[in-house]
């Protein structure tokens, strides 16, 4: 069996900011990141800031990664990311909050078995014929969306921009033991979570970030099921302006609280071939 690429779509969450989230696929595998928003100027590696530089890293290195099975994709992922950071670092971070970081999803066919791991809020689901279900936790943005929620009404149209708000985010991030894709091979394997599953050919993979996955949690837009359905009948892009409709009309994100009106989206649509 082998993985074919049907459709695929990233978009930023603000034209004026990189986007940094990188999905892509091969033959046997296909991976999406989703880097963590910078909490400080770039510097740390240089002019590109620290979230699209892991993501744009971690993305090359599963591009290039050729373990037999996903375990292996993984740890030749980390390690690439983890001798570039030593390489191409500039300075010292200035808290942990620094540390680049991001989520991660990933798939292998292994034989007649898929691989599938993750770390963080990335997702994946799974569809043979009708039935659809999560290889990944179902997304849950409950958490996040209390915290925005206790910064204080619309914190989200500021953009992690006032002080107040940067502080959270800046303690948040450096709390111990989370499970993250980050700059450190040892800690990336050990945060990583893995299933196994049967497929078949003709089995749909629907591959998300966080951004793209709050049609399902942060917005009630769909379940599991009406999600795979509205890909299968309408497309990814249908789907992603759908989600920046949903966000539109909640520009001071008070309807639905959040750090950002509108965060960056990706979704990798790959089917099991014969």
């Amino acid at each position: 069996m082998h993985l074919d690429l049907i459709q695929s779509l990233s978009l930023c969450g603000d034209l004026s900011t990189p986007n940094d989230d990188r999905a892509g696929s091969g033959a046997r595998h296909a991976w999406v990141i989703d880097g963590a928003t910078d909490l400080s100027a770039p510097g740390l590696l240089g002019a590109q800031g620290g979230a699209a530089w892991l993501a744009a890293t971690a993305a090359a290195a599963f591009a290039m990664a050729a373990a037999d099975d996903l375990r292996g994709t993984c740890a030749q992922v980390f390690a690439a990311v983890e001798a570039r950071y030593a390489a191409e670092r500039q300075r010292e971070p200035e808290g942990a909050w620094e540390w680049p970081r991001a989520s991660f999803a990933a798939v292998q066919l292994v034989d007649d078995t898929l691989e599938v791991a993750w770390a963080a809020d990335c997702a994946v689901l799974h569809a043979s014929g009708p039935t659809v279900a999560w290889c990944t936790p179902a997304p849950d943005r409950a958490r996040e969306s209390a915290q925005a929620a206790a910064l204080g009404a619309g914190v989200g149209a500021t953009k992690l921009r006032t002080p107040a708000v940067l502080a959270d985010r800046r303690a948040a991030r450096s709390l111990p033991g989370q499970r993250v894709l980050g700059v450190d091979a040892g800690e990336s394997a050990g945060a990583m979570e893995m299933v196994r599953m049967a497929v078949e050919p003709g089995d749909d993979l629907l591959l998300m970030s966080d951004g793209m996955a709050a049609l399902v949690d942060s917005y009630a837009a769909y379940d599991a099921a009406g999600l795979v359905a509205a890909m299968r009948s309408r497309g990814l892009a249908a789907l992603g302006g759908e989600l920046r409709a949903i966000e539109r009309s909640d520009a001071t994100c008070t309807r639905y609280p959040r750090f950002k009106s509108s965060d960056d989206a990706t979704a990798l649509w790959v089917r099991v071939g014969g």
